[in-house]
């Protein structure tokens, strides 16, 4: 009886399930990729066979680690080691791929025999060391997208290489990637002489406490962990699986209103049958779980098409990127049983309300209804036309779809107003110190990796229009007592950039050693000038403290160049420099010239710099995804609950067309209810907005990364949004409405 309820209302029941569906996909889609990464250093840890893992302490991921090279040899003469092998981990521009990620490898490392050659040579050949350019391996996957093979050149970053190989090792993260010689990895990353880990084999398994006890005695600025253990300290991972939930939870949220607006809608347009089966004998228990088992049903259904669509997803994904590793294989059975465990608890949660209503009507009274209401006396509003009063008339199912419009609306408003701030703020920090030009790193993924030899500013230094250049570096440690995350920015204390920050108490940085903290983190880490601070194994000495305007500031602290540099692993390196002009008219000219002379670096106008940026590309993209998907799901949750108001009011539609209304008056009546609903979901999504930021904002440390900029593009965007809602949710309710022939619909039941 169940599966003949649901398929009585074919259309109504596809809907739901597609709405669920592509929120079932969205967890699934974005949790393969958490899940691939989390596999792929798991795998990549446990395929090195090492003992122990010796990395920097508190990084934020192994591909920030920065380790000195030439500590491997102090470590790999202590009589405990039987072998130790560095790797350094970083990710580039590759041909068509925003992030593609390299592993560099000592040409001596244990580790190269888990790279299984499948075509060509590997990098210890003779062949090789004989033969011109720059070698490199390249996993099977990456060649496959890339469509790439043995002799065929590479660009990675502003690099040419040359393939030599194809190596497999079973892991799709690994296999996505490409495999350098160290010294190249370091040269196209910009981390001269360093390493992200080192990967020790000990002698006996026994003495792997007294080899740790040992190293952390000797070496402070170390961290030695085991395979787990350190596969598990990695964020990236956990910031992909926080951006699951919410990518998922917003449209599983948007597809569970839809299903309650649904199910509301089959309780009222059933209720002669309820009412047929309580007089036949049903209790109000058996009726509640008849519709229960109904939500349940179109949950799981919309679970096993998430399900497809998701795997379909990234076979497609799997053959166009190599994002993550993407393939198929990390849908693992405990990702399935979180997607469907929640559309479980969603089926329950939006039936809950309807099956309830439904246990709670009389048979007499439901035997009586004729359609159209509940059945309850009508209230009319004292002002306001037809399409007024028909929503009034149903208000639960308007509330229902407001809240879908709404909270369509609301994301993408809240997520514009977040981006908006990020502008906002890194603006006022590139461009804080009054500069005209801003250089990086050309052809880098992320600005954050960004490596621009200090020779280059040295350069141009040199030109004639230049008055003043300033260096500058940006790295994040994740601080070991609370998991926060740390912002450190180096300058070198006799530029102009560095000026920018307003000291309030102490003085400013004059050497190494010594830390501007923000007020936030000061106060947070109850710390005030002459205390000290250790980052990582190293000790700063707290000489100031400042205020910023931009709140995430203050979340971190400013030490000299030369920490950030030996910090960060990045000698002679800076992420980016700030360029003072004698002429500020000349800038487009200095940035021709700059681009011109230095294939290495991207020079733009200060004011263009962030929309040059890769990652604010990447988020721009990402923020486009979420809001699509959005807005897909709270279309289908407006369609089906205003094709749900035609059907319901068939005999009424009957009757109009009877006194004499045209189609057109029809149609006009439905696309007017469905503008009113898209306009009114509009200011309901303007408060969600609203609400979402404060309770962000309010949360502690957290609500300072989060500035929002209300812009007036954003509202507007915010109006189109919803009237589109409305108008594409109601065009075909409204032209199927015009479709009732007069006599037809007045026999409807």
């Amino acid at each position: 009886m169940i599966l003949r309820n649901l398929l009585r209302r074919k259309i109504r029941t596809l809907l739901t399930v597609l709405g669920i569906s592509i929120g079932v996909a969205a967890i699934l889609g974005m949790g393969a990729l958490a899940n691939g990464l989390d596999a792929g250093y798991s795998s990549m840890l446990a395929g090195s066979e090492a003992d122990l893992v010796i990395s920097q302490p508190n990084s934020f991921d192994i591909s920030l680690s920065a380790v000195d090279e030439a500590l491997g040899e102090q470590v790999g003469n202590m009589p405990e080691v039987s072998r130790i092998s560095g790797m350094l981990q970083g990710f580039t521009q590759a041909e068509g791929e925003p992030y593609f990620f390299i592993f560099g490898y000592p040409l001596d490392s244990f580790v190269l025999d888990r790279f299984e050659l499948v075509d060509g040579v590997g990098l210890t050949t003779r062949e090789i060391q004989l033969a011109r350019g720059e070698p490199v391996l390249l996993g099977s996957a990456a060649a496959e997208v890339l469509d790439k093979s043995v002799g065929d050149s590479l660009r990675l970053g502003s690099s040419l290489f040359r393939v030599v190989g194809i190596y497999q090792t079973g892991d799709a993260f690994e296999d996505s990637g490409a495999l350098l010689p160290l010294a190249n990895a370091q040269e196209l990353l910009g981390r001269p002489r360093q390493v992200s880990v080192f990967y020790v084999q000990l002698n006996d398994p026994s003495l792997r406490q007294r080899f740790m006890d040992r190293v952390g005695r000797r070496f402070d600025n170390l961290s030695i962990s085991g395979l787990e253990e350190f596969a598990g300290e990695q964020d990236m991972s956990a910031m992909l699986q926080a951006m699951v939930w919410v990518i998922g939870g917003l449209a599983i949220v948007l597809g569970g209103i839809s299903m309650m607006n649904s199910q509301m809608m089959a309780v009222f347009e059933r209720t002669r049958e309820i009412g047929v089966l309580r007089a036949l004998g049903w209790s109000s228990r058996r009726v509640l779980w008849m519709i229960l088992e109904e939500s349940i049903l179109v949950c799981l259904a919309g679970g096993v098409l998430g399900v497809a669509l998701g795997w379909i997803s990234l076979y497609a994904i799997a053959r166009q990127t190599v994002l993550m590793g993407a393939d198929t294989g990390n849908l693992t059975p405990g990702l399935l049983l979180q997607a469907f465990s929640i559309v479980l608890i969603m089926g329950l949660a939006a039936g809950l309300y309807p099956a309830w209503r439904a246990s709670r009507l009389q048979p007499v009274e439901a035997l009586r209804y004729e359609g159209g209401s509940s059945g309850a006396k009508i209230h009319r509003l004292p002002l306001g036309g037809m399409a007024t009063q028909s929503l009034w008339q149903r208000r639960t199912r308007t509330l229902l779809t407001l809240s879908v419009i709404g909270l369509t609306v609301g994301s993408i408003m809240a997520l514009d107003s977040m981006m908006g701030g990020f502008t906002q703020d890194f603006s006022a920090v590139f461009m804080g110190a009054d500069t005209e030009i801003l250089i990086r790193q050309a052809n880098v993924a992320d600005t954050g990796y960004s490596a621009i030899d200090e020779r280059v500013g040295d350069k141009i230094a040199a030109y004639p229009e230049v008055r003043n250049i300033s260096g500058l570096l940006f790295t994040a440690v994740v601080q070991p007592d609370s998991g926060e995350y740390f912002i450190l920015q180096g300058y070198n204390p006799n530029d102009f950039a560095i000026q920018r920050f307003k000291v309030t108490d102490g003085s400013p940085i004059t050497s190494n050693h010594q830390i501007l903290l923000g007020k936030l983190i000061a106060e947070a880490m109850n710390k005030e000038v002459g205390d000290t601070i250790d980052l990582s194994g190293m000790r700063f000495r707290v000489v100031g403290i400042f205020e910023s305007q931009i709140g995430w500031e203050e979340l971190g602290g400013v030490i000299s160049l030369r920490d950030a540099q030996t910090y960060a692993g990045r000698q002679h390196k800076v992420t980016m420099f700030a360029v003072k002009l004698w002429e500020p008219s000349q800038a487009q000219t200095v940035v021709d010239r700059i681009n011109a002379q230095f294939a290495e670096a991207h020079a733009t106008i200060s004011g263009e710099f962030i929309d040059q940026m890769p990652d604010f590309k990447a988020m721009d993209s990402m923020i486009d995804g979420i809001s699509l998907l959005a807005i897909i799901v709270g279309g289908l949750g407006v369609f089906n609950t205003l094709l749900m108001s035609v059907f319901e009011r068939t005999r009424e539609i009957g009757v109009l067309r009877a006194l004499g209304w045209r189609r057109k008056a029809v149609l006009g009546l439905i696309l007017r209810e469905a503008l009113l609903l898209g306009s009114l979901g509009g200011v309901a999504g303007v408060l969600i907005a609203f609400g979402m930021m404060g309770l962000f904002q309010a949360t502690p440390l957290i609500g300072e990364f989060i500035q929002p900029i209300w812009g007036l593009e954003i509202f507007l965007r915010a109006s189109v949004v919803a009237v589109t809602l409305g108008l594409l949710g109601g065009l075909y309710p409204a032209y199927r409405a015009t479709r009732l022939q007069p006599v037809e619909a007045l026999r409807y039941e």
